[in-house]
């Protein structure tokens, strides 16, 4: 990338133009947006008249390019993606790879980005804001580095962390060959071993790395490898149990592969990592990592380790010494003896509890009726959400029929318009009388369907209230007593 040694400067005399594959780069503003070059696809392209456009985020990375920009392609092209749904923007190189193969399956994906520039620099009065009381440094005054990858087993790290794990030559060679990234590792200073893909900033190896998750989906034979704080993660709504289109019960979801990871196992490993722990703060640090976590899962497993942290934050604040904290009363082992999570009672050989397993069973109900709230908040909300999509299929039925009823009666006025000036033209007795007959059956005709339609119109208070007979008759609709 060189300067424009004509224009290095824009009016107003503060950021310098870069030339990238021919193009000339302008930083620009957060929230920016434009068409075609230097930041979408040229004009014309694939077809003429195609044009595309680009819009950037307001988060921007410490290289001082934005991290969300958004690609969005011609109207033509969008029509042509059946499984786009309403969301048009383009987030990432992989979305834009797969759209660009089902349009366009003869492109040539890497001429295409050559085209033109995926990164899009922020000007510098934008990157105060990056962080709080902290300026990120312009591009061009960080100082170039030859580095080694650190997912080619170099023993540099990119991010220039001394603990990163890549530095360990005590490390296991990794047999499956790291997933190709030209997206967040492209950039000089991001090392997939130790740096948050949400925040860029590098992890915490404390305690055998309790706060961060790593991917370890398959991608194309590969591994993913990247990694997350897990506060980034929830705050994004990338962990936990989470509805909507994304649907996590305790998993996390890696922005990069798009895989779900469940995190039962990396909670249990917090409960035990924090049993070998002598201080109260950092243990109830670890234990509401795992409680956030775990909170509102539909498994079972979940549930049950998330009573158990939860008793242990219970019994932390209440000043219980470390010893006893970890130890597992009657109340604990209440869901292994005969009490389930959802309010389900075994009983024992006899048929019967005693009254000591009962009171634990009514304990254990009552404890978890957080986990029973929320899972009646999901089922209401599912209620609606199926309420919505059958008012939505009952409205879509009646605007069909309606509108071609609507359509049939203008044809059928047409017509009598038609026959009323052929009525006018007729001389003769013999046909003057043919064509006042017809005349006037069209008129009974169109009286009959504008019965029929009053009749339809009755569904203006739902189906639910309309009569079976009409459903039936005008709408198509078997309805069972």
């Amino acid at each position: 990338m060189e300067l424009d040694n004509n224009n290095t400067k824009e009016t107003n005399g503060t950021t310098p133009r870069k030339k990238e594959n021919g193009l000339v780069i302008r930083p620009v503003s957060p929230e920016a947006s434009g068409e075609g070059l230097p930041y979408a696809p040229p004009k014309d392209w694939p077809k003429k008249g195609d044009i595309w456009s680009w819009k950037v985020g307001r988060r921007v990375a410490i290289t001082g390019h934005f991290l969300d920009r958004y690609l969005y392609p011609p109207n033509r092209l969008y029509k042509l993606d059946q499984s786009a749904g309403k969301k048009r923007g383009l987030a990432s190189k992989l979305s834009v790879e797969r759209f660009i193969k089902t349009v366009c399956p003869d492109a040539d994906i890497s001429a295409f980005f050559a085209s033109f520039s995926w990164k899009v620099p922020a000007k510098k009065h934008s990157l105060t804001n990056v962080a709080r009381n902290f300026i990120v440094p312009f591009p061009e005054e960080i100082a170039e580095v030859s580095v080694s990858d650190p997912q080619s087993n170099g023993l540099t790290c990119k991010a220039g962390n001394k603990k990163c794990g890549s530095l360990s030559t005590e490390a296991e060679s990794v047999s499956l060959v790291p997933s190709p990234c030209d997206l967040c590792c492209s950039e000089p200073q991001f090392c997939r071993d130790c740096c948050c893909i949400l925040c860029s900033k590098t992890i915490d190896l404390k305690f055998g790395g309790y706060s961060y998750i790593k991917c370890e989906a398959m991608v194309d034979g590969c591994i993913c490898q990247h990694v997350a704080h897990l506060n980034c993660a929830l705050r994004s709504y990338m962990a936990g149990t989470v509805g909507g289109n994304i649907g996590l019960d305790a998993e996390y979801y890696c922005r990069r592969c798009d895989a779900k990871t469940c995190l039962v196992p990396h909670a249990r490993m917090l409960l035990k990592t924090c049993e070998s722990l002598d201080s109260r703060d950092d243990i109830e640090k670890i234990l509401n990592i795992g409680v956030c976590i775990l909170r509102g899962s539909w498994k079972t497993d979940a549930r049950e380790l998330l009573h158990r942290i939860e008793s242990a934050l219970t019994k932390l604040k209440c000043g219980t010494s470390l010893e006893d904290i970890w130890k597992v009363d009657e109340s604990d082992s209440a869901i292994s003896k005969g009490v389930l999570h959802d309010g389900i009672v075994e009983l024992d050989g006899n048929g019967s509890l005693d009254s000591k397993q009962s009171s634990v069973a009514v304990l254990s109900i009552s404890s978890d009726y957080h986990g029973e709230y929320l899972k009646i908040e999901y089922e209401i909300d599912q209620v609606l959400q199926d309420l919505r999509k059958a008012q939505e299929f009952e409205y879509k039925i009646a605007e069909e029929r309606l509108y071609a009823q609507k359509s049939y009666l203008r044809n059928l006025y047409q017509q009598l318009d038609k026959e009323r000036s052929e009525l006018q033209r007729q001389q003769t007795g013999t046909e003057a009388l043919a064509a006042l007959n017809t005349v006037l059956n069209r008129v009974d005709q169109i009286k009959q369907e504008v019965m029929k339609l009053k009749e339809m119109e009755e569904v203006a208070n739902g189906f639910g209230r309309a009569p079976k007979g009409i459903l039936k008759g005008h709408f198509g609709l078997e309805i069972e007593d």
